[in-house]
């Protein structure tokens, strides 16, 4: 009988992870603050979207960095 491949399980985040992940929102929330300065868009457009785009952003990166995207 063939034994899974356990080299990367669900549980098996490196110690680094969780830093690459803060960074990587850190630096995504900047470059979205800088965009929506220099191209002018209007806060009040973007006012209710904001919380959904940030934990559409999340999502994103987290599973880009745990190898699921």
């Amino acid at each position: 009988m063939r034994r899974p491949n356990t080299e990367r399980d669900q549980g098996s985040l490196g110690v680094g992870t969780p830093l690459r992940i803060v960074l990587m929102l850190v630096v995504t929330w900047l470059v979205l603050e800088v965009f929506g300065t220099v191209l002018g868009i209007p806060r009040e457009l973007l006012g209710p979207l904001r919380p959904l785009l940030g934990l559409a952003v999340v999502a994103l990166l987290v599973l880009w960095l745990t190898d699921r995207l």
